[in-house]
């Protein structure tokens, strides 16, 4: 009985020094993987501008405000949206029709903090909205309820110009770190984050993909607050400028 003991304990022991070995090295492999998805996306970005005259992916012009679902209330705001809820594509979801097509679920990143069916979500496009993993730099928009007249020269991936801080553009997609309450959850909004909100996987302009620590929590979009829902977007776009600097 006591040698039962003692092999009982050991095997505990091991046991407490591989699981977190075991749950590191998963992490790991989550975060490799999305590294992998942005660099795809990365690619398809590039190859959509070289058959669009230098243009990044941009639009559709958002519908007229209808009801609090509407996660894109103006055209070209930051978003991790797929398609709109009438089912039009939307930021990296216009990818899905050309570059994408083949290789649709690099839209979601493995290490979601939240349960994800990418299937689920992809077959919404073309008749729902549908959400991807990573906010995508759209137009650099913040205002509610606003249509700019034109495209804006930001999104010609030759020149992308200069963010609000006057720092050159250099994110265009990062792993979505979003807080909101429970209130919310009516309206199809919930929370999604990454990686326990440790790190970010950021695609930066040139193809590039590169992992950064969340530290002080800035890649994080708080609005827990149902008050500070309505900054959501100036937040998402702050985000991007945080991640401008990273070098």
């Amino acid at each position: 009985m006591i040698e039962l003991l003692v092999v009982i304990a050991i095997i505990a022991i091991l046991a407490g020094l591989l699981l977190p070995a075991l749950a590191k090295a998963k992490d790991s492999g989550r975060r490799a993987a999305c590294t992998g998805n942005l660099r795809q996306i990365g690619i398809a970005i590039h190859a959509y501008a070289q058959d669009h005259s230098g243009w990044m992916p941009y639009g559709p012009q958002a519908p007229p405000f209808s009801h609090p679902s509407e996660l894109y209330p103006s055209t070209g705001s930051p978003t991790s949206l797929l398609s709109l809820r009438d089912g039009r594509p939307a930021g990296l979801g216009l990818l899905l029709a050309s570059t994408l097509a083949q290789t649709p679920r690099v839209l979601f990143c493995p290490g979601s903090d939240q349960p994800t069916d990418a299937q689920a979500e992809l077959v919404k496009v073309g008749t729902n909205q549908a959400r991807g993993s990573y906010y995508y730099r759209h137009g650099g928009v913040t205002e509610m309820f606003f249509t700019p007249p034109t495209m804006p020269p930001s999104l010609k991936l030759e020149d992308p110009g200069n963010n609000r801080n006057g720092v050159p553009i250099r994110a265009l997609a990062i792993d979505t770190q979003f807080l909101c309450s429970e209130d919310v959850a009516v309206f199809n909004l919930r929370p999604k984050t990454h990686h326990r909100r440790a790190t970010c996987n950021v695609l930066f302009i040139d193809g590039h993909v590169s992992g950064r620590v969340n530290r002080d929590q800035r890649f994080t979009v708080d609005v827990r607050s149902n008050s500070e829902l309505r900054d959501s977007f100036n937040r998402i776009l702050r985000v991007f400028e945080a991640a401008d600097l990273e070098q």
